[in-house]
This record gives structure tokens, C-alpha cells and sequence, in this order.
């Protein structure tokens, strides 16, 4: 009976990871500016994207947001916009620029 219980327990704790994404590897982009974006998809819909600015260990989660073009994404106090292979971040309560012209190197 024990074998059982504990079967079923780890069938219930597995499937709960089964629908949860893999986790992304970080891309890393440099701006124009020399700051360093090294971000990645948090989220299988691509809504969601983890970043971190000029390798600092603070990860932003932001959220996307309706954009004219490209993808925006931003939780308040960053934004990340991206528009095919570039992208530009900024630091939204100032609109201070972090760099523009980002991409891969």
C-alpha cells in the first residue's frame, strides 16, 4: 500500500512540471552605449522576458505591452523594446536611455 501512495505521489509532483517551459539560455546583446543586455524568454508565449542590464545579478521580470512595432516589454521600472535583431532598453520613470542599437555581437 506504501508503494502505491508513493507512486501516485510522485506521478501528482512530475506532472505538475510537465506543463512548466524549459528554461531559456540568456541572449547576449551590447548597445551602442557599451551597456550589455543579456535577456531570455521567461514564458512559452513569449510574454514574459527576464533581463539583466550590464551584468548586474537584478533579474526584471517584464511583462509585454501593446507596441506600434517590434515587441515591448516592461514591468514600470525598465522597458526592452525589440524589433527583429535590435532592440534598445531604458529606464522608464526617467526615460533615461541604457543604450540603443543592442544586439548580438
Amino acid at each position: 500500500m506504501k508503494g502505491i501512495i508513493a507512486l501516485a505521489a510522485a506521478v501528482v509532483l512530475l506532472s505538475g512540471c510537465a506543463g512548466a517551459p524549459a528554461e531559456q539560455p540568456w541572449s547576449r546583446w551590447t548597445c551602442d552605449s557599451g551597456a550589455e543586455l543579456n535577456w531570455r524568454f521567461a514564458d512559452v508565449g513569449r510574454d514574459t522576458v527576464d533581463l539583466r542590464v550590464s551584468g548586474s545579478d537584478v533579474v526584471y521580470r517584464l511583462q509585454r505591452e501593446p507596441a506600434a512595432s517590434g515587441a515591448l516589454y516592461s514591468d514600470g521600472v525598465i522597458a526592452f523594446h525589440a524589433k527583429g535583431e535590435e532592440g534598445l532598453a531604458y529606464w522608464v520613470a526617467g526615460n533615461d536611455l541604457i543604450g540603443r542599437g543592442c544586439k548580438t555581437q
